[in-house]
Formats: C-alpha cells, sequence, structure tokens
C-alpha cells in the first residue's frame, strides 16, 4: 500500500534507506552513506514530497520528489527488489508531476536500466565529488512516456 509518509516514519525509513543505498552502491564505501545519514534526516526528508509503500505495517520502500519535479530517492528494501514495488512508488509519483529528473550513478546499471524502462531518458552526465563517481541526469515528462 502506497502512503503519504508521516513523521512516525522516521526511524524506519532511515533504516531502510541505509540498507538499500548501502545494497545498491557497492562500489562506493558504506562510511560514506553512513556519514550521510543526518544529511538525509534534517535535510533531505524535510524539503520532499515522500510516498512510502508498507506492507504488514513495515516500510518496504519509498520515494521523495524535492523541488516538485526532482525525484531525490527511490529506495526498496533488497530482499523485496523485483515485486514491483520502485515500479508502483515511481507511478504513483508520475500522477502527480507531468515532469520529474533524477540522478543515478553511472555504474547503478540496474537502476539505469530500471528508470530507461520506466520512461526516463539520459540528458546529461556529472560528476558527484564527494564520492569521485560519474552519474547520469536523467529525464521523464509525461507526454514523452511510450505506451507499454
Amino acid at each position: 500500500m502506497i502512503r503519504k509518509w508521516q513523521n512516525d516514519d522516521l526511524s524506519p525509513l532511515l533504516t531502510l534507506w541505509l540498507e538499500s543505498t548501502i545494497f545498491a552502491h557497492p562500489f562506493i564505501a558504506e562510511k560514506y552513506w553512513q556519514d550521510s545519514e543526518k544529511l538525509v534526516r534534517e535535510v533531505y526528508l524535510p524539503s520532499a514530497q515522500t510516498w512510502v509503500w508498507e506492507e504488514h505495517g513495515t516500510l518496504q520502500g519509498f520515494v521523495s520528489v524535492m523541488e516538485t519535479q526532482f525525484i531525490g530517492a527511490l529506495f526498496v528494501r533488497p530482499t523485496t527488489v523485483r515485486r514491483g514495488i520502485g515500479k508502483a512508488l515511481l507511478d504513483h509519483v508520475k500522477q502527480h508531476f507531468s515532469a520529474l529528473s533524477l540522478e543515478v550513478y553511472q555504474k547503478n546499471e540496474r537502476a539505469v536500466n530500471f528508470y530507461h524502462a520506466q520512461g526516463f531518458r539520459i540528458e546529461d552526465s556529472a560528476w558527484q565529488e564527494d564520492t569521485q563517481s560519474p552519474t547520469w541526469i536523467m529525464n521523464w515528462q509525461a507526454d514523452q512516456t511510450p505506451s507499454a
């Protein structure tokens, strides 16, 4: 079930974020993500619109959209990957926004392929100095999504 994030979700959401981000980015030191938790908790989450996927009282995934169009996070618990949760969350935010953008690590090929399959297109590249890793900037517009 998808629902809006609530303040009570903070601790389980941060736990899910850390577990999922470490799983999705094995090419980046875990310490980087552990050190980033405060920034996620105090800056990113409060400034984003966030929806969570909850099953039997447990958060299994979430998506956060910042500045009305930038997907700052889309994470699914590693044990529930490939069950359609990420796609459902993305489809949900597509109903609220006519254009979306995101930044994804180039080495995270699974995520790049997933976003491409969801209608996102690579528009640019960037360099993340903190992680010393290249990223893709991907965009989606409602009127450009191919029909399934």
